[in-house]
């Protein structure tokens, strides 16, 4: 059987990339992003991201609660009542984030005490609460799980973005394997909260810079 050419390639991946379930997906990661872009979720954005590790950690937690609840939404949207969607939508949240808080507890009590309330506090992220509003509500489960996915994932890579620099910066470290000498010398600001103030900065200006460049 003959392999596709390079016309024919470049033709299925403009499909692809054209289709609607792959916009909805891709989004999330870029085009929408919610840390770069809509700088939605700060909270957790700077205060767990000291070590990728944690960055990590929250990124998954967050993008299952926002996958489950936006299904969960989406599943129901035609049996809840208007008058009370926003705390239907809270009382969905909160029930997933419950089950990620015992989840992470139950794989390493060091790791659920590094991230402290700030699981609970998913289910006040602005970024979950306004996808079940805008995007669930309104779309069917295929569309909705997929902005989910788009929206977690472009999410959980903020965090690791912001995770990976700040440890490496921080303690000369990436998920605690060691990467310099004995001798590097630890930007300790870092790992404190002005270091994710410094690092969010940078990102940002890099994002900026480059969405600039390709415009002129």
């Amino acid at each position: 059987m003959s392999s596709m050419s390079d016309k024919e390639r470049l033709g299925f991946w403009e499909e692809l990339k054209s289709s609607p379930s792959t916009n909805e997906f891709l989004k999330g990661i870029w085009k929408d992003n919610p840390v770069f872009v809509q700088v939605l979720g700060m909270c957790p954005v700077l205060a767990v991201t000291n070590t990728a590790e944690n960055a990590l950690a929250m990124g998954l937690a967050t993008t299952f609660v926002l996958l489950m609840s936006n299904v969960l939404v989406s599943l129901l949207r035609n049996f809840i009542p208007k008058q009370v969607r926003i705390a239907s939508y809270i009382l969905i949240i909160a029930s997933f984030v419950t089950i990620v808080d015992y989840l992470i507890q139950s794989v390493s009590v060091e790791l659920h005490k590094s991230l402290g309330a700030f699981i609970s506090l998913i289910v006040v992220n602005c970024l979950i609460l306004s996808r079940a509003e805008a995007f669930a509500s309104k779309n069917t489960v295929k569309y909705s799980a997929l902005d989910a996915l788009g929206m977690g994932g472009g999410f959980l890579l903020g965090l690791l973005c912001l995770g990976a620099v700040r440890e490496i910066l921080g303690s000369g470290t990436l998920f605690s394997l060691q990467l310099f000498p004995s001798g590097f010398q630890e930007w300790i600001v870092m790992i404190l909260p002005a270091g994710g103030f410094f690092t969010l900065a940078g990102w940002l200006i890099l994002i900026n810079y480059t969405k600039e460049r390709k415009l002129s």
